[in-house]
């Protein structure tokens, strides 16, 4: 008997080539069978729900309280059905470190980070306040990328930048010519 067997919904789980109505149960917090008519001491119908493994959100800004458009990843995540969240460069060599220490060690959730190319992170985007992170070439500094991302090897996956006539202006590509290089020499997407 199982801990707990959801009951009835669709299940879609690609790497199992399985999309059918059926039950799911859990023991020790865990999938240990897949099929019709398991039995569970906690029984949930799901009947017309889709149970799936967790999706991956592959664009969050999750830096939540440290930057103006980071949102809870946790409360977000189980609104979506997400396991995993790929923050999208909310942060930069300047505060890698506070998203690391204040909201990815804190997560439930696994989020796994791009770091910005410029210092700050996406630091000023909002209705009222919208300012380009790579707008002033002086916000940006390779070296300093390029040593953030070593120090954070085990966490960070890539280089984040965003360029654009709101992101970058006048600087054009220069931001992506050198996030490029740090991504070239880090090892990194």
């Amino acid at each position: 008997m199982h801990d707990l067997v959801l009951k009835g919904g669709r299940v879609i789980d690609p790497a199992q080539g399985l999309d059918k109505v059926t039950d799911v149960g859990f023991t020790g917090g865990k999938v240990a069978a897949v099929g019709d008519g398991l039995q569970g001491k906690e029984v949930r119908d799901v009947s017309g729900k889709i149970v799936t493994p967790g999706l991956i959100d592959l664009h969050t800004h999750v830096y939540y309280g440290g930057t103006s458009l980071g949102v809870d990843p946790d409360s977000y995540a189980r609104q979506a059905g997400c396991t995993t969240l790929i923050d999208a460069g909310s942060a930069g060599p300047g505060n890698i470190l506070g998203f690391r220490k204040h909201v990815i060690e804190r997560s439930e959730t696994r989020i796994v980070p791009l770091i910005n190319i410029s210092y700050p992170g996406i630091f000023a985007f909002s209705l009222n306040v919208m300012f380009g992170e790579n707008e002033n070439l002086r916000l940006i500094s390779s070296p300093e990328c390029l040593k953030a991302a070593r120090e954070h090897a085990d966490l960070v996956r890539g280089i984040k930048v965003r360029v654009g006539r709101t992101t970058s202006g006048p600087m054009a590509i220069a931001p992506l010519d050198m996030a490029l290089e740090v991504a070239d020499h880090a090892g990194l997407p």
